[in-house]
């Protein structure tokens, strides 16, 4: 079993530093920088125990003057997102029959990202539990 970290610019020890959360320091990690490398590793070493998201994984997903910082243009976005890595695993669990990971803890600092990547887990558990 594997633990996936998925972060553009930081790793798991960066990630304490500011969560206090052991598990980033007990545990090692594949890290992945982007959706491709987070498919990737999934489809190669199959479902990890844990997973982290982070949210912004681009240069664009940075610049947050958008109309309405509450809502994440995910349609002007070329570069993906944490939240299109997290809707990618859940329809892939689904489509093979597979058991998300066993931990899911989201390390972003975008608070909306932070938001919509929990709703998605938190839909799938209501309709497939």
């Amino acid at each position: 079993m594997y633990n996936l970290f998925l972060d553009d610019t930081r790793n798991p020890r960066d990630v304490y530093g500011y969560t206090f959360r052991y598990v980033y320091l007990e545990n090692e990690w594949t890290i992945v920088q982007n959706f491709d490398e987070f498919v990737r590793a999934i489809e190669m070493n199959g479902i990890p125990n844990i997973v982290s998201f982070d949210h912004d994984l681009g240069l664009e997903h940075y610049d947050h003057h958008h109309d309405d910082p509450r809502k994440i243009p995910y349609d002007r976005y070329t570069e993906k997102t944490g939240y299109d890595c997290a809707k990618w695993l859940i329809y892939y669990c689904i489509d093979n029959n597979l058991e998300l990971p066993k931990t899911i803890l989201i390390h972003t600092m975008n608070t909306v990202g932070a938001v919509n990547i929990a709703s998605l887990f938190n839909t799938y558990e209501k309709t497939h539990l």
